[in-house]
């Protein structure tokens, strides 16, 4: 790397540093106002009871473990009451945590080959976390278990309810001519490349594709809040893979519901945005379907 890249990309590296080092300590701070304000928690995994140190577990779990796959992350399903101290403290934790995403993309689009450096050395940087390192099988930074943010509710919750949702896909519109290319990245010396690259010679150069994929499992939190929200709002439904902090000036947890122990094998919603697509794959090696005509 020469010295005129270098610098602005080290620069980038110092400053992502000194983000993850705000998230970690705000944790820290954020944990013992929770703890020093005595109001309840209640985790999905633990259902008999929680405390500090379960919470700064959950919030410090920015770890890859062995096997993990890359793409995949790690849920911890609770709800966390909380007064305006803790509230506080979880603000700034999720203000770092975006400052660290957006250093994160520049060095992505700048310097990328430092990603893989950020993942080994960024965890040095705090002994006790390295300590708990070793032997643990957990090795290197995951960096969207980093930035992901702390889920909050924006008032006084009533009652929470729980509901796996299993039925999430993300669709993206695809060219001919894109799709191509991503199959002959294939082996396109392979019988089934080659089968599908004939089927997609056969139809209009200019018809639109999509690639399908299908969402992991994750859980919804449908809030109902005690009071209608200056915009006349009563309730909001977020995905939460982090414990759910709510304002309780009760100091009680708001109701909630115990969901199922694991997601529904089938899936229980219609399809909307994928109605439009043939029933049958067009090209399964992209997961590429075509519209209906």
């Amino acid at each position: 790397m020469s010295a005129h890249i270098a610098t602005p990309a080290y620069r980038l590296l110092a400053e992502l540093e000194r983000h993850f080092d705000h998230i970690v300590e705000g944790v820290e701070e954020m944990v013992d106002a929770w703890q020093a304000s005595g109001l309840p928690a209640w985790s999905f995994d633990q259902p008999q009871g929680v405390d500090a140190k379960w919470l700064k577990h959950v919030l410090s779990d920015v770890w890859y473990e062995d096997g993990q796959d890359g793409r995949a992350t790690r849920s911890h399903i609770g709800l966390v009451a909380v007064n305006e101290a803790t509230l506080k403290k979880a603000c700034a934790v999720n203000t770092a945590k975006a400052d660290f995403a957006k250093v994160l993309a520049d060095i992505r689009k700048e310097a990328p080959t430092l990603v893989p450096e950020i993942k080994a050395v960024i965890p040095f940087r705090h002994p006790e976390l390295h300590t708990h390192l070793k032997g643990t099988g957990l090795a290197r930074l995951h960096l969207k278990q980093c930035w992901r943010a702390l889920p909050i509710a924006e008032a006084p919750v009533a009652k929470v309810r729980l509901a796996w949702y299993s039925s999430g896909r993300s669709i993206t519109r695809l060219s001919v001519a894109e799709a191509e290319r991503r199959l002959m990245a294939l082996d396109n010396a392979a019988d089934h490349i080659r089968i599908q690259l004939k089927r997609l010679a056969g139809i209009p150069s200019q018809e639109p594709l999509a690639q399908v994929q299908r969402q992991a499992p994750l859980m919804r939190a449908n809030l109902f809040f005690a009071e209608p929200l200056a915009n006349g709002k009563t309730r909001r439904a977020l995905n939460v893979a982090l414990p759910l902090l709510v304002p309780c000036p009760s100091g009680k947890l708001p109701d909630h519901n115990i969901p199922p122990s694991s997601p529904p094998v089938e899936r229980k919603r219609a399809r909307r945005s994928d109605e439009r697509l043939e029933d049958e794959m067009f090209l399964p090696s992209l997961r590429v379907y075509r519209y209906r005509q």
